[in-house]
């Protein structure tokens, strides 16, 4: 089972280039690739969602589907909240710590209770959503914007997930040195893109 999913998310990150690329345009395709290519274009909202992946991985059980549904969940209402102007307070500064705290959870392997999880991912999809909505452009179909942003988040989810096996596999020869490295290193890169907004 570990290598079908491994053989699947390789093949997805094959297919990302094209798929981003396959149906540029105006007006609702724009929408639709405007919101896929948003989560896509930013190192912040990147490490966030391929961290929730590996925290989600390393939790397994329940948490491998909970955790991500609920970061995809609570994100489109953020988006909503963006969309209609309503104002969420320190976004730039939620969306840096999310990096922070996430690359933490997943260098020193939080084992925190499902629900745990699943709240602080909620909290920190609040942040992301918002920033997705407020950045839609005027002539974009939300819906379309917001299934776009949607489908890539789910994407980078499955990413992490991916990785986060491949750190299993080599947990067996390197102990957790690897994840404590990637965590270590996705936390600092949060803690640069925080001093560059505060």
């Amino acid at each position: 089972m570990k290598r079908s999913f491994l053989r699947l998310t390789i093949l997805a990150l094959c297919l990302v280039p094209s798929a981003a690329l396959a149906h540029t345009g105006i007006g609702a395709t724009s929408g639709f690739m405007h919101g896929f290519m948003h989560p896509l274009g930013g190192l912040d909202h990147l490490l966030a969602m391929v961290l929730v992946g590996i925290f989600a991985y390393q939790l397994g059980g329940r948490a491998l589907w909970l955790v991500p549904l609920t970061f995809i969940a609570v994100m489109a209402l953020g988006g909503f909240l963006g969309v209609a102007d309503i104002p969420v307070p320190f976004v730039e500064i939620g969306i840096a710590l999310s990096v922070i705290v996430l690359g933490a959870i997943v260098a020193f392997g939080i084992k925190a209770p499902v629900a745990v999880a699943m709240a602080i991912a909620g909290l920190f999809a609040i942040f992301h959503g918002h920033a997705h909505g407020t950045e839609m452009p005027m002539d974009a179909s939300g819906a379309l914007y917001g299934a776009g942003f949607i489908m890539a988040t789910a994407l980078l989810h499955a990413i992490g997930i991916g990785i986060g096996m491949l750190i299993g596999m080599m947990s067996q020869t390197f102990g957790k040195t690897v994840y404590r490295v990637a965590g270590g290193v996705a936390s600092v890169a949060g803690l640069a893109l925080l001093v560059g907004y505060v």
